[in-house]
């Protein structure tokens, strides 16, 4: 695949190089010639200097040909706008936008442009670390409605079958953890000691979950 990049900084160039090594081609997009320095010596992609929404960029970075567009620099404005350009103008499908303000990240998922929300990501991330399991969801839709959480499961729920813990949870079981491993709920996977469970539920019913399943199963769950 050729996969177009706006922003060579530090997520920019490391996106670059990965891609490259798993055996795509890469065209890198900076306003600022010296940005192209984060690059390694042997990096074999396109280098093209100019700003990342002006379509005689664009083209020249192969835009025509691609598969994919990131737009990874430090500009919101900038990012959203290349975005557009290269799904409006040039009729690539695959396109993601980091957005640092998640307001705008949410606005600009509806619209139907994939967008990373870094400052909201980055505070989940550290938070899920600082505070108790299932305090903060890994992953929440752009209307906050839905989330992925890892929730803290009551010893006594150990040897039941997932399939049976979704009905008296009220809740849809989506993988476990099991040392360090995830593994896809079949019908017959039962909970084993160690096991660190994710549920995908409606977020305002998060707490009620949380404490059934912080509570010993009982005969009317």
């Amino acid at each position: 695949m050729h996969i177009v990049i706006m922003g060579c900084g530090r997520v920019g160039s490391t996106l670059a190089h990965i891609l490259e090594d798993n055996g795509h081609s890469v065209a890198i997009i900076d306003r600022d010639p010296q940005a192209f320095r984060r690059l390694r010596a042997g990096f074999r992609g396109r280098r093209v200097t100019g700003i990342g929404f002006d379509r005689g960029v664009l083209t020249e970075a192969g835009i025509e040909t691609a598969t994919a567009y990131v737009a990874v620099s430090s500009g919101d404005n900038s990012n959203i706008i290349s975005a557009r350009v290269a799904r409006e103008t040039f009729g690539v499908d695959n396109v993601v936008a980091r957005i640092y303000d998640p307001r705008r990240a949410e606005v600009y998922q509806r619209l139907g442009i994939p967008t990373v929300a870094t400052v909201r990501w980055t505070a989940d991330q550290i938070l899920r670390r600082v505070m108790p399991e299932g305090a903060e969801p890994l992953w929440r839709d752009p209307t906050g409605a839905v989330v992925l959480a890892e929730v803290p499961v009551h010893p006594a729920w150990i040897g039941i079958r997932a399939a049976d813990l979704e009905p008296r949870a009220r809740c849809r079981a989506a993988f476990i953890n099991r040392m360090g491993e995830a593994l896809v709920i079949a019908d017959d996977t039962v909970l084993q000691e160690g096991d660190i469970l994710h549920v995908i539920a409606a977020e305002n019913d998060m707490d009620r979950i949380n404490k059934v399943l912080a509570a010993a199963p009982g005969k009317d769950d």
